[in-house]
């Protein structure tokens, strides 16, 4: 059985947690939500970068990084940084995995990052770039963890109406 779990240390914009609520819901992860947020879970923009996807979500709210991290003691999860030194692919994801990403403005602490530095990854980028949007990161690091386990349980081509 295959549990992929997106957490959000301390998210700050809605519209990226409701993007990446909108991923979590189309591709059957599960969204954990650590605070303090920048935000209130009812609000207008959090819900309409959501749509209508809201119905789909497995979501769990933690009261800070300290408890979230309590709750999965034992169970593998990877930190995504700019300042890792691994690549997110380099990675084998095991069957049940979380991964953690910060907040927009300052990512994940770094102590979290230096005591767990053999599972802090990053995605490629020109050295000017500071970082990629939240919501974009969350979904390589998701769709990477997908590809490897042959997207198990999403539907995986389509039809073209009839024109």
């Amino acid at each position: 059985m295959y549990s992929l779990n997106l957490v959000l240390v301390e998210p700050e914009i809605p519209q990226n947690t409701g993007n990446i609520a909108r991923t979590c819901a189309a591709t059957g992860a599960s969204l954990h939500l650590v605070e303090p947020m920048g935000f209130k879970v009812d609000d207008k923009k959090l819900k309409r970068a959501g749509l209508d996807y809201w119905y789909l979500l497995d979501i769990h709210y933690h009261a800070s990084l300290e408890d979230f991290l309590k709750s999965i003691e034992g169970k593998p999860f990877f930190c995504y940084s700019t300042k890792a030194a691994y690549n997110y692919t380099e990675v084998k994801y095991p069957d049940e995995v979380y991964l953690l990403f910060g907040k927009e403005t300052a990512g994940l602490p770094e102590e979290l990052l230096y005591a767990n530095r053999e599972r802090t990854v990053r995605i490629p980028m020109i050295d000017e770039a500071r970082s990629l949007n939240l919501s974009n990161a969350v979904a390589i690091g998701a769709y990477e963890v997908l590809r490897q386990w042959g997207f198990p349980a999403l539907l995986q081509s389509g039809k073209l109406a009839n024109v």
